[in-house]
């Protein structure tokens, strides 16, 4: 052999012997399809890496936000501000017994009850915050009353009235009130319940009251400037009596009130018996009883054939005051028409109401009322 062919044949050895072993290194499958490996094994696979986890961010609550409230000027309730603003609606209210039950009574922020003539006694009803869908029966105005309803500017509404009342609403109308007379132009204000007899069988609501009231010139919203009471949170439970009562007579049954300590106000009884709202199916209550004694006369000019009452309601005269179960006796005071009446106690100091309603029971001078404390 040559030199040259022996090279040859090396370097042939050569590729093949490089050939074989990369042979040795294939894959082939087996008789089972299972992939098997033949001479060196395959590397182990490298694990694939676990993801980190991420985390969002936790949401801050947003707070709820504090609800805007006002403060009733008529009963010192917090309510919303638009509420708070109304214009007070005064309705006259029948007290005859065959106008009992009547409604609205739970709706009502101030209730004056007072004598009117024939010994009867009848009811003035104020709302502000509240609505009620059905109200009355209404009757006629007496001349002391529209100088309650003058206290607070409202729309004072009435089936009508004696001269002098009539003749009051006219000259003060649009000043001290805003007259919703029935039987002078307001009469869409008013309706009649068929089911009962006339004239027990007028009645209104708030919002058509409200609605005629504004057509005929009153405003949305409470005459500015005007005076308010004094009001205050309840007494502290251990503070106030396990019980007490009141009784203020009126010759149709006494009005009187049972002191519940639970919910701190009065559940009022009429001769007798639970006064409840027909309106609601519930209990009429009060959270303050004032009595006021006032000098009672008649007034003979006040109609021909009529001999209507008369109470000294302008300047002052002895005042109860029942509030958180106690009793505070002093004196009210009213020096004008448009002047709100004011109770104070025998030191000379403003007697604060706690916030709610307030039933204000009028009496003639020298009525004996009577009550108990627990």
């Amino acid at each position: 052999m040559t030199g040259r062919l022996l090279r040859r044949l090396l370097a042939t050895g050569l590729v093949l012997s490089l050939v074989g072993c990369q042979a040795s290194a294939v894959t082939t499958a087996s008789p089972s399809g299972s992939p098997r490996q033949t001479g060196r094994p395959s590397p182990t696979p490298t694990s694939t890496p676990t993801a980190t986890p991420t985390f969002e961010p936790t949401p801050t609550p947003t707070p709820t936000p504090t609800p805007v409230t006002g403060i009733a000027l008529l009963d010192g309730m917090a309510v919303e501000p638009a509420r708070a603003q109304r214009l007070p609606l005064a309705v006259m209210i029948d007290d005859n017994v065959a106008a009992r039950p009547q409604h609205g009574f739970n709706a009502a922020s101030i209730v004056y009850q007072a004598p009117a003539d024939g010994g009867e006694d009848r009811y003035m009803l104020i709302f502000q915050e509240n609505d009620a869908a059905k109200i009355g029966p209404v009757r006629s105005g007496r001349p002391y009353f529209i100088r309650w309803a003058a206290e607070y500017r409202a729309a004072f509404g009435h089936y009508g009235g004696d001269q002098k009342a009539q003749a009051y609403s006219w000259v003060n109308n649009g000043k001290l009130i805003f007259d919703v007379d029935a039987l002078v132009g307001a009469g869409a204000a008013y309706k009649r319940d068929s089911s009962r007899k006339a004239p027990h069988n007028a009645y209104t609501n708030s919002d058509t009251f409200r609605s005629v009231a504004e057509r005929r010139g009153a405003p949305k919203t409470i005459v500015t400037g005007l005076g308010s009471r004094l009001f205050a949170d309840d007494l502290p439970a251990d503070q106030r009596p396990s019980s007490g009562s009141i009784n203020v007579p009126y010759n149709r049954g006494a009005s009187t009130y049972t002191y519940d300590h639970a919910t701190n106000s009065y559940l009022r009884s009429i001769a007798g018996k639970a006064h409840v709202d027909p309106l609601d199916g519930k209990r009429v209550t009060a959270r303050n009883v004032v009595v006021l004694f006032m000098r009672q006369s008649v007034d003979p000019e006040s109609e021909p054939g009529y001999r209507r009452p008369v109470l000294d309601q302008i300047g002052s005269g002895r005042a109860i005051v029942f509030r958180d179960g106690k009793v505070i006796e002093g004196k009210w005071v009213k020096t004008s028409d448009s002047d709100l009446t004011r109770f104070y106690d025998p030191s000379g100091r403003e007697i604060s109401l706690v916030r709610g309603r307030i039933f204000i029971q009028v009496v003639a001078t020298g009525t004996k009322v009577t009550w108990k404390a627990g």
